[in-house]
C-alpha cells in the first residue's frame, strides 16, 4: 500500500466505511505492524473481562469500608469500619490496625495475631470489602491536578478533565489520547475538546482503568502519519494497539 492508498483508507475510516478493520498502518517507510486503524467514531465500551483482566489482590486504601467478623463473639459480629485518611482502623481490643496497602487477607491475619492468646484462644476473623474505591480512572499530561480519580456512575471525557482540575495552561485541547483495553486489545483515540465542546461530536464516556493523556506528544506520536494525511478530523481517530 503506498501513501495514496493509505489516504484513501484513512478518509475511509473518517467517513464511516463497512469493515471495522482496515490493517496495519502504513507509511513512507512501510507497515506499522504494531498500529492499525479501526473504523470507529469512538472507543467501544469494555466489557465484564476487560475490566477484570488484570485483576490482583485488592489493597485496602482511604475511606474504604470494610466489614469484620470475629467468629464466636457477638459484640464482634457484622461490625462495619471505614479506614481513614490514612487507611487506618480502630478495631476493639486490637487496637489500631495499619490496613493502608494490605489486603483483607492481611488484616484478618494481623487481628487475629493481636486476639490469639490474649483476649481469644484461637480467634478466627473474617474481613470484607463493602465499599471500595479502586473504580478509577488515570488523569495525566496538561492537567492542574494529574491522577487518579473514582468513576461515579457516567463519566465523559470532558467531566474527567474538570475532575483533575481542568487544562493546564500549556495544553493542547486538540491532542487528547484516551487508552483503554476492550476484549483483550489496547486500543486508543485521538480527541479534540474544542470540536467537542463546538459540538461537532459528542463528549465520549470513558470508563473506570481508562488512561486519559491530555497535550502529551509522545501519546500523540501514536496517529502522526494519519494526521499527516488528514489533518482536519471532523470525528475521533480510533486506532488499535498490537
Amino acid at each position: 500500500m503506498n501513501l495514496r492508498v493509505f489516504a484513501l483508507a484513512s478518509l475511509c475510516v473518517l467517513a464511516g466505511c463497512s469493515q471495522s478493520q482496515l490493517g496495519p498502518l502504513e507509511t513512507a517507510a512501510g507497515p506499522t505492524s504494531s498500529v492499525q486503524i479501526v473504523n470507529a467514531t469512538e472507543l467501544p465500551p469494555p466489557d465484564r473481562a476487560d475490566l477484570f483482566a488484570q485483576s490482583r489482590p485488592y489493597l485496602i486504601g482511604p475511606f474504604d469500608k470494610l466489614v469484620i467478623d470475629v467468629f464466636g463473639i457477638a459484640e464482634l459480629t457484622q461490625k462495619e469500619y471505614q479506614t481513614d485518611a490514612s487507611g487506618r482502623i480502630s478495631f476493639p481490643l486490637a487496637g489500631i490496625i495499619e490496613a493502608a496497602g494490605k489486603t483483607p487477607a492481611d488484616v484478618e491475619g494481623e487481628i487475629e495475631s493481636r486476639l490469639r492468646g490474649r483476649f481469644i484462644r484461637d480467634p478466627q476473623v473474617t474481613v470484607n470489602l463493602r465499599e471500595t474505591v479502586n473504580q478509577v480512572i488515570t488523569v495525566d499530561g496538561e492537567v492542574r491536578e494529574p491522577g487518579l480519580y473514582p468513576v461515579y456512575g457516567r463519566m465523559t471525557l470532558m467531566r474527567a478533565v474538570a475532575t483533575a482540575k481542568g487544562l493546564s495552561d500549556y495544553a493542547r485541547q486538540q491532542d487528547v489520547v484516551v487508552f483503554r483495553t476492550v476484549q483483550g486489545k489496547r486500543m486508543a483515540a485521538l480527541y479534540n475538546l474544542k470540536a467537542i465542546r463546538r459540538g461537532t461530536y459528542d463528549d465520549p464516556e470513558v470508563f473506570a482503568s481508562d488512561v486519559v493523556v491530555v497535550g502529551d506528544s509522545q501519546s500523540r506520536k501514536l496517529f502522526r502519519d494519519l494526521m499527516t494525511v488528514a489533518p482536519l478530523l471532523v470525528t475521533p481517530l480510533v486506532i488499535a494497539l498490537q
